[in-house]
């Protein structure tokens, strides 16, 4: 297949950690990266977001990235795109016109490009594929007033919901919320998981990742994601500062610059009001390939957010074989076995939180055994390649059928 994944904001290039960078862009590398391996061809559109960049970038075997003006090539929030979707719109449509692009399918990723591919629908005939991330309405119901989206991003979900060919949901609580917040037509869903590169998240020794990232032996929390209040990094802060202190317990958090944003300083501000500044470190941004050091040196990872669409670090994590307490929702409560694989808490619940990841440190077996469990789970479920297989069959179906509904 011709594939055209659009992902205006996120692309495949970008350093992870900002604001606007972390699981989409992940997910949309490595999709597209597997399946050119697969031997199908994918054009991955993303937003110019520097002077620096060339129109087209080879990616991968397979894969190219493209990418498209649309507003001022520097960075810009995604909550203030809209405005030139218009102008990535025709930028794509005159991009598949020079290189006579007989694309099989659009493949729509987060809810402003699957504008684009409503509208390329209506104008291209092009079948397409959406998978949203994230909700407008569950961002509205956890946010409040706080909510940043644009107005308009309610009535284009809906008409992404109500021409798209297929969504892929990435856990059975999107397929839930799409049907009961929005109406959807359960024919139309099915679901497709993110996924892990268990090569570059792999078990490590801990002893020898802890001497590698200066770490000294002692009990180990590891928080990695981005800085953001959704992500619930304060409810583990006070839920480490519930932890009795002979445990000399130390956490580790990755991601961000250190006093770099508001929400690190807030974080920062809170250790030191609840008097466990001197064992709370922040590590700031780190490559992927660092990534499974920390989590190798860690006796347990922790991801509690308010909300998640999916959560991938929880997969990282179990990836490398450590158990991760998360917090029951979204995708985190169906990617982490309670119990077998971590446990799961309500999200910003410090003292429940607490409980459980004191059990994990205060027990060497238990952390063996789930972690074990952890590993297996993903070798099982979530490899990149199991992911791209189930996106693969999605995809030709959807092709197949359009092809023979207008032949």
């Amino acid at each position: 297949m011709h594939l055209a994944m659009i992902s205006e904001h996120a692309s495949p290039l970008a350093s992870l950690g900002g604001e606007d960078s972390g699981g989409q862009n992940v997910y949309v590398a490595e999709l597209a990266r597997r399946l050119g391996e697969m031997g199908h061809q994918v054009d991955v559109f993303t937003r110019r977001d520097s002077e620096m960049l060339p129109a087209v970038v080879p990616f991968a075997e397979g894969v190219r990235v493209v990418n498209l003006p649309a507003g001022p090539a520097r960075s810009v929030s995604k909550d203030e795109l809209f405005p030139f979707m218009y102008e990535f719109r025709d930028a794509f449509y005159r991009f598949a016109r020079e290189e006579a692009a007989a694309y099989d399918l659009v493949h729509a990723n987060f809810w402003m490009s699957g504008w684009v591919a409503c509208e390329a629908k209506r104008d291209l005939g092009l079948p397409f594929a959406q998978t949203f991330h994230a909700l407008g309405e569950i961002k509205r119901r956890e946010q409040g007033d706080a909510d940043t989206s644009p107005l308009e991003r309610r009535a284009v979900e809906g008409r992404i919901l109500d021409e798209v060919d297929l969504v892929l949901a990435t856990c059975p609580a999107e397929v839930e919320e799409l049907i009961t917040l929005y109406g959807a037509d359960p024919s139309r869903l099915t679901v497709v998981p993110c996924g892990v590169d268990q090569q570059t998240f792999r078990p490590v020794d801990r002893s020898a990742a802890r001497e590698m990232l200066g770490l000294s032996d002692r009990p180990t929390v590891v928080y990695v994601g981005r800085l953001v209040a959704r992500k619930g990094v304060d409810t583990l802060v006070e839920a480490f500062a519930l932890l009795p202190r002979h445990l000399d317990a130390r956490l580790v958090i990755v991601g961000g610059e250190p006093g770099g944003s508001p929400e690190a300083a807030r974080l920062a501000a809170l250790a030191d009001t609840l008097g466990v500044s001197e064992r709370v470190s922040f590590a700031g941004s780190r490559p992927q390939e660092d990534l499974r050091h920390y989590y190798g040196a860690a006796d347990v990872a922790v991801s509690v957010p308010h909300y998640e669409p999916f959560g991938m670090t929880p997969l990282e994590a179990m990836a490398c074989a450590t158990p991760v307490v998360g917090a029951r929702v979204g995708g985190i409560k169906t990617s982490v076995a309670d119990g077998e694989t971590g446990y799961l808490v309500p999200p910003k619940g410090p003292e429940a939180l607490a409980e459980r990841v004191l059990r994990l440190l205060s027990d060497p077996a238990l952390r063996l055994r789930l972690g074990r469990a952890a590993r297996c789970r993903i070798e099982e479920c979530y490899t990149w390649e199991h992911v791209a297989a189930l996106a693969a069959a999605a995809f030709s179906e959807v092709a197949v059928s359009h092809a023979y509904r207008t032949a």
